[in-house]
């Protein structure tokens, strides 16, 4: 029987993973929450794939351990294009994973022409390969690493302002490629990317694409993935204050305290 208080454990390089969290606190916000990012590790996109594996791998098995959640989400496109299969052959808990929603992009497409921005390890996976040849097919799928717009979040989330000019080069990295003037659907395939979803739109129109662009993320889908893997657990009877865990000093997450405490996470620690 699993404790009405076992957490849902939800990790990612940084706070991107926010962006999932708002979605599963929706559908359970009864949930006890640990959150946990390694900033020690950021950013991950810029990693090695054998780097990424070992990382996820290591802090997973000890806040695992810790904390003994009912599940694990790995709210992070690149450490589950990388390390997802390996963390789940060592962790004894569900895991779900976060990949690039190129499923929902592309049939919501009209133009047949979708645009993907991710960093430079999610991008470049296999995983991504098949996921476009298996729901893709006939559509144009164009990618763009964007790893700028990873610390564009992280500073809005701070309560900065960041430079316009790095969404603008965003979206040109897709528009500027044959056939990018087309696309009618960009693919957030980091978790970072929904928290600056609004100047991405902002860049987009400004760039004299489609008025009405769609932007995807896999956020709703791993929701309704968590919801069914615990169906019928047992939850406490009023939310508890939510933890966010981080590798590197808690001094450096002190900025972020404000934003952490509209997701209820109230009790800020380093591992």
């Amino acid at each position: 029987m699993i404790s009405p208080d076992a957490p849902i454990l939800v990790f990612d390089s940084g706070i991107g993973g926010l962006s999932v969290l708002e979605k599963i606190r929706k559908t359970l916000p009864q949930a006890p929450i640990v959150y946990s990012a390694d900033y020690a590790g950021l950013p991950y996109g810029e990693k090695s794939e054998i780097e990424v594996a070992t990382r996820v791998c290591a802090f997973l098995g000890r806040l695992s351990e810790r904390y003994r959640p009912r599940l694990v989400v790995i709210a992070c496109n690149t450490a589950s294009t990388i390390a997802l299969a390996h963390a789940r052959a060592v962790l004894g808990v569900p895991i779900v994973g976060t990949v690039p929603a190129i499923k929902p992009a592309a049939e919501q497409t009209q133009s047949g022409i979708i645009g993907l921005l991710g960093t430079k390890a999610t991008i470049r996976q296999a995983y991504v390969d098949k996921l476009e040849a298996e729901y893709a097919g006939g559509k144009t799928l164009l990618r763009h690493a964007a790893p700028e717009l990873v610390a564009a979040a992280e500073a809005k989330l701070r309560g900065e302002t960041p430079d316009p000019a790095i969404f603008a080069a965003a979206i040109a990295g897709l528009a500027d490629q044959p056939q990018g003037s087309k696309i009618d659907q960009i693919i957030l395939g980091c978790t970072h990317f929904p928290l600056v979803q609004e100047e991405l739109a902002m860049a987009s129109r400004e760039a004299g694409l489609d008025a009405n662009m769609g932007f995807v993320d896999g956020s709703d889908g791993i929701a309704r993935r968590v919801s069914f893997l615990t169906d019928g657990q047992l939850w406490p009877d009023s939310p508890a204050e939510g933890i966010f865990i981080s590798t590197g000093p808690v001094e450096q997450i002190e900025t972020y305290r404000p934003a952490l405490e509209r997701y209820n996470l109230t009790q800020i620690m380093s591992l």
